[in-house]
């Protein structure tokens, strides 16, 4: 694994936090650990290995004692990383930062959650210290079953329509789709999925109530309302050059594979790919014209051990046979009365033969439009429904026990 950005500051070797546990319902976490991790995102940044490490052996509550003078230091500590840490300790306010998280609607989830995915914790001392979520979806769910597709900022047309074609695709196919909100394929995927109707994630570089690019305020708000906005940083935070490089690990982990549709040879999409093939996913990458140079970076990474695809049904046969890592099961991962009401209640809306659309379910629930598509993608994932195009329907038996998901998730 590569280097955290604040190696040089020593210490013994990162090794793999202990996977978090529970059920598919949020539990409860103690409010002084959920402090201290909401503290330190905004003390440290992303991806910071050294951290991890004293994450790991100190603990949340302990470690944001340490880093803001109230504990001894944490062993090996700088004094100019104590110096920054003091000075973000002058404007600390964990409390006010959950309260507004709350009050638009969203929370922050931590690794002690039910809630948390779990393949973040394949990122060992790297992992987040937490997520600023907003989106009514777990997180968790959607997570199984989800795909990035990342590229270009300045993409061409082709790059645009090969971009659309796959978040619709894959969201057609009951697949979530994972990107980073920015200009160019990164909007074109996720435009495309909420087109096909379907679920997406975007996971952002800055505050997950700080839109950026500005010129896509409108649509991660509407990826808010049909999915879901991922931050590591907190409220208000903005992006910077490395935070762009870091959150692109985040991506890569929480996906079960990352696809490129264009890059050049030095582009952030490159390193969320190798972030992948780093972490055992799948990276692949779309072909385009030899004589672009948005094509020369995916070219390059497909001369390597990147697998060339075309189409979403490419795609999804690839990711697809990651699930294998995981054991077989017969029937869905949880018991029918072990669902929560509002996805029991999308449950029974279903016709017990043929499909059904999402408004004739969100009808017959006397749901919204958007919990019901939450619900339905939570189901997938539990091994309830299927998606066929625009439709669902009830999973049949042979199909029961497919739901592929990623071991230990």
């Amino acid at each position: 694994m590569a280097p955290g950005p604040a190696a040089a500051e020593g210490g013994a070797p990162s090794q793999r936090p202990e996977p978090a546990t529970g059920g598919a319902a949020r539990q409860r976490v103690d409010d002084d650990v959920r402090l201290a991790r909401a503290a330190l995102t905004r003390l440290t940044e992303p991806g910071d290995e050294v951290v991890g490490r004293w994450l790991r052996e100190l603990g949340p509550v302990a470690l944001r004692r340490a880093l803001t003078g109230a504990d001894a230091p944490p062993p090996g500590a700088s004094d100019r990383r104590l110096a920054g840490c003091a000075l973000r300790a002058a404007r600390l306010d964990p409390a006010g930062d959950l309260a507004a998280m709350e009050a638009l609607g969203g929370r922050f989830v931590c690794p002690e959650d039910a809630e948390w995915p779990s393949q973040l914790d394949d990122l060992e001392d790297a992992r987040p210290v937490g997520l600023w979520v907003r989106g009514a979806a777990s997180l968790r769910m959607w997570a199984l079953r989800s795909v990035a597709v990342v590229g270009a900022r300045a993409c061409t047309d082709y790059g645009a329509h090969v971009a659309t074609t796959l978040g619709a695709g894959l969201a057609e196919r009951g697949w979530v789709v994972t990107s980073g909100a920015a200009y160019g394929v990164d909007g074109a995927v996720h435009r495309g999925a909420l087109s096909a109707n379907g679920a997406t994630i975007a996971v952002l570089a800055s505050g997950a109530n700080v839109p950026y690019p500005r010129g896509h305020t409108e649509l991660i708000d509407r990826v808010a309302e049909q999915g879901l906005v991922l931050a590591e940083l907190p409220p208000g935070s903005h992006p910077t050059r490395s935070r762009f490089v870091l959150r692109n690990r985040v991506i890569a982990a929480l996906t079960r594979g990352t696809v490129v549709v264009e890059a050049q040879y030095r582009s952030g999409s490159l390193v969320t790919a190798r972030w992948a093939q780093r972490l055992g996913r799948c990276a692949m990458g779309v072909p385009g014209p030899v004589t672009s140079a948005l094509s020369a970076g995916v070219h390059e990474l497909l001369r390597g051990e990147a697998l060339l695809v075309s189409d979403a049904d490419e795609v999804v046969e690839l990711v697809g046979s990651i699930g294998d890592l995981a054991p077989s099961r017969q029937g869905p991962v949880v018991g029918r009365d072990l669902l929560e009401a509002a996805a029991a209640q999308v449950l029974e809306a279903l016709p017990a033969r043929g499909t059904s659309d999402t408004r004739a379910v969100a009808r017959d629930a006397g749901m919204s439009h958007d919990e019901t598509l939450t619900r339905l993608y939570e189901l997938l994932s539990l091994g309830f429904v299927q998606r066929s195009g625009e439709r669902w329907e009830l999973a049949r038996p042979e199909q029961q026990g497919k739901s592929s998901r990623r071991g230990g998730s």
